[in-house]
């Protein structure tokens, strides 16, 4: 598949965040963890039956301007964009139930984002790797628990480091029955 469509958004505080669109169909933005990656397998993935953003994520800093730059991302992927956060990213997922999203899911949130997360009252998937550490499986139970309309799924064999493909049609399922 070909590369991305790239395109740049102006943060709030005037930062350039670059991005890249793939495919047509719904919006939907991947918030990759702290490790830098965009999750571009990912998107290519479900580019078949999504328009899909990754974007370069700011060297860590504060929660308040990575929500900021989630938000110019979110206005560039278009209405309704449904959110994914891996890791650090379910930060931000869970952060932009304060925004205007079609649909949140987490895969490992860590677990900074559950006061976020707390937030959200639209349905979310919560999963897990079934071979991730203990603490992993509990905390994502936890919070699958802890939010009013979620739903854990632990993948089974599957550790920390999910396969794109593994997760892609876990993703289009959620996003198929949120539509």
């Amino acid at each position: 598949m070909p590369s991305g469509v790239r395109g740049r958004v102006v943060s709030r505080d005037g930062t350039e965040i670059a991005y890249e669109r793939y495919g047509d169909g719904r919006p939907l933005v991947l918030v990759g963890g702290a490790d830098g990656g965009t999750g571009r397998a990912l998107a290519e993935l479900l580019a078949r039956r999504f328009s899909v953003v990754t974007y370069e994520r700011r060297d860590a800093g504060a929660v308040e301007r990575e929500i900021e730059d989630l938000a110019a991302v979110l206005a560039a992927a278009g209405p309704g964009a449904a959110v994914h956060g891996t890791e650090t990213g379910g930060v931000l997922a869970g952060a932009a139930a304060g925004l205007p999203v079609g649909a949140v899911s987490v895969y490992e949130p860590e677990s900074p984002a559950d006061g976020l997360l707390l937030a959200v009252h639209a349905r979310v998937p919560v999963v897990d790797g079934g071979a991730s550490p203990a603490e992993t499986r509990q905390a994502a139970r936890a919070l699958a628990a802890a939010l009013p309309r979620a739903r854990h799924r632990a993948l089974t064999g599957r550790a920390h480091e999910v396969a794109p493909h593994v997760l892609a049609p876990v993703l289009e399922e959620f996003l198929d029955g949120s539509a």
